[in-house]
């Protein structure tokens, strides 16, 4: 059936939880309630990517793009844009605030530098729907990779791509595939990882939500590619949306003939099961994923061997990420060669960052490799929120470093970020403002990681305590100038030892926050001041009595009740005082205070 209208809703996790099925749902019944329900189409695709303006409801052909949308807006915009053929101006994306100008998708420039590959269909397609992903050449790869090519065929067309893995590590895909593929056996394993644990990244989640099928349809290819017939995706549990349409993509493809036995008519068997993670992050390492699939207890094992030849169940098995697996289907069709032409030299494709922080323009970005980080989180991001100060950006989650302004016009690829002290990483992008502490920031991360170690080897184990130790004896207001010395001392040798890269990249937030920020660790250890004001113990808050006007607003708000006035003044309303034996550094005082009498210091 063909329709005037095309609207397409987030149907994303973030918007989704923000009233976004609501939404939907109301398109749906006031398109039939006004009567319209047989000239347009309403569709709940996945994340459209620009998280900071959601809910995002999208209407074809005019392309209006509309942010912010809320449950009792489908009314005016199947009234009006539907039915008249107007567009809903409050509901316009602003790219200009000040002259309120509405722009058009293609000028917006949160999305103007960007260039999907892996991001293709995200939020242009229902993802529950098979037919919507074969109409954008869906499963074409796989009908070339069973009809027309020979595994050394696909495994050219990767090399010639110049892919690496997305996970982190930057490994050749083609190399890994062809290692599998030498190996001589029957059973082999193709896994997908989809245990994406890194605080403040959701690519790989938002990937399956939004075109679970590319997922699917990479996995073929590689079975059919290194000689396997059963695949693996291990996601976490708390993904529930991920799980749900992967389920539906898993059932689709089997009702195509795409899954099962005798795909295509082919002789070729391959089938995909789901097996869902407890959401340990260190299950995110290829050996301890492994072990979590075999029902054991998720820990990284030496290597070598390494999986590519003795991996589940001792058997060869690919391991690759959702980002690298949404990348094949695209090889395959439209050649290595296409791809090869976007990126740097070493590092070919795209990159999908999750863009979070203090930055004004939060959401998924997909950009060339090369594309620096100012273009990413000043033109792509809109620059810094509040007109605050930049201060730094950390790349590749809990197991990356914390760059400086120095460094943003660098291009992004593997060894550049590597080379400053950081990491690719899976794609975590966090930035931060002059409010942020760089100290309480390392801290942060590092007791996410003794969280999160498994404790097989010491270096990690022990490692990572004793440098969450230094950094809150820091921060408390005790710290020493040898402290820093034995940061570094401990954070290489855990780099150096660890069994498995948790170990042995977890100290990169506190390895390149001493290099990179030293005379704000040197301000907390010797002024014992935190300038961002996040370390409580080394706050003070202290009450101005000539700016003071008496009103006791301070007093009582505050919880300690160590505000009070003071003694024998000559004033009609005495100034307040604070009792510093008594304060908590809540703030309560300097956030309440509407006379700029309160500071901190």
């Amino acid at each position: 059936m063909a329709y005037n209208h095309y609207i397409l809703t987030c149907g994303g996790t973030a918007c989704e939880s923000n009233k976004g099925v609501e939404i939907y749902d109301n398109l749906i019944a006031e398109a039939e309630k006004q009567g319209v329900k047989h000239e347009v189409q309403i569709v709940k695709t996945g994340c459209f990517g620009f998280c900071e303006q959601g809910p995002i409801v999208k209407v074809l052909p005019e392309e209006s793009f509309y942010v912010g949308v809320k449950p009792e807006d489908a009314r005016e915009i199947i009234a009006e844009q539907i039915l008249k053929g107007r567009e809903v101006p409050r509901l316009l994306y602003k790219q200009d605030a000040e002259k309120k100008k509405t722009t058009a998708i293609e000028d917006i420039e949160f999305y103007q530098k960007q260039f999907r590959v892996v991001l293709r269909n995200c939020g242009v397609i229902n993802p529950e729907s098979i037919d919507e992903y074969i109409a954008r050449e869906g499963y074409i790869g796989l009908e070339k990779t069973l009809f027309e090519m020979k595994p050394e065929d696909v495994i050219n067309e990767l090399k010639i791509s110049g892919l690496r893995g997305r996970g982190g590590a930057g490994f050749p895909t083609w190399l890994k595939w062809d290692l599998t593929r030498k190996v001589e056996g029957n059973v082999k394993y193709v896994v997908c990882n989809a245990d994406e644990g890194d605080p403040g990244a959701y690519m790989d989640r938002s990937t399956i939500e939004g075109d679970p099928h590319s997922v699917i349809e990479a996995m073929i290819i590689c079975g059919k590619t290194i000689g396997a017939h059963q695949g693996y995706v291990y996601i976490r549990a708390e993904y529930p949306l991920a799980i749900e349409r992967l389920k539906i993509a898993l059932a689709q493809a089997k009702d195509y003939g795409l899954l099962g036995k005798n795909i295509l008519g082919s002789g070729f068997d391959f089938d995909v099961e789901i097996r869902l993670g407890a959401g340990a992050f260190v299950c995110g390492e290829e050996t301890a994923l492994i072990k979590s699939l075999e029902g054991q207890r998720g820990m990284p094992v030496p290597k070598p061997p390494f999986p590519a030849t003795n991996g589940l169940w001792g058997k060869p098995t690919v391991i690759n990420n959702v980002e690298t697996l949404a990348n094949i289907p695209v090889i395959i069709t439209k050649g290595g060669a296409w791809l090869a032409r976007i990126g740097t030299e070493k590092s070919k494709g795209t990159k999908v960052f999750a863009l979070t922080g203090k930055v004004k323009n939060s959401g998924l970005v997909e950009v060339p490799m090369g594309t620096t980080l100012r273009e990413i989180i000043f033109e792509i991001g809109g620059g810094i929120k509040d007109k605050k100060k930049f201060k730094g950006v950390q790349t590749g989650g809990p197991s990356g470093g914390i760059l400086t302004e120095a460094v943003l016009d660098t291009p992004i690829d593997y060894e550049s970020l590597t080379a400053m002290g950081s990491m690719m990483g899976s794609g975590g992008m966090i930035v931060m403002d002059e409010d942020d502490c760089v100290v309480d920031v390392a801290r942060f991360y590092m007791d996410f990681c003794v969280d999160e170690s498994c404790g097989k080897c010491s270096p990690c184990r022990i490692g990572t305590t004793q440098i969450l130790n230094i950094l809150e004896k820091i921060t408390n207001g005790n710290g020493e100038q040898k402290d820093l010395d034995k940061l570094e001392a401990i954070g290489k040798a855990m780099t150096k030892a660890s069994l498995c890269m948790l170990g042995g990249s977890a100290a990169n937030p506190t390895l390149s926050t001493v290099k990179n920020f030293r005379d704000e660790y040197l301000e907390h250890i010797q002024d014992k001041k935190c300038r961002a004001g996040k370390c409580k113990n080394l706050l003070r808050f202290d009450i101005d009595t000539e700016k003071c006007i008496g009103c006791g607003a301070c007093a009582r708000r505050c919880p300690a009740n160590c505000i009070s006035q003071v003694s024998g003044s000559d004033k009609k309303r005495p100034p307040y005082v604070i009792d510093q034996s008594k304060c908590i550094k809540c703030g309560e005082c300097f956030k309440n205070c509407k006379f700029g009498a309160v500071f901190k210091k």
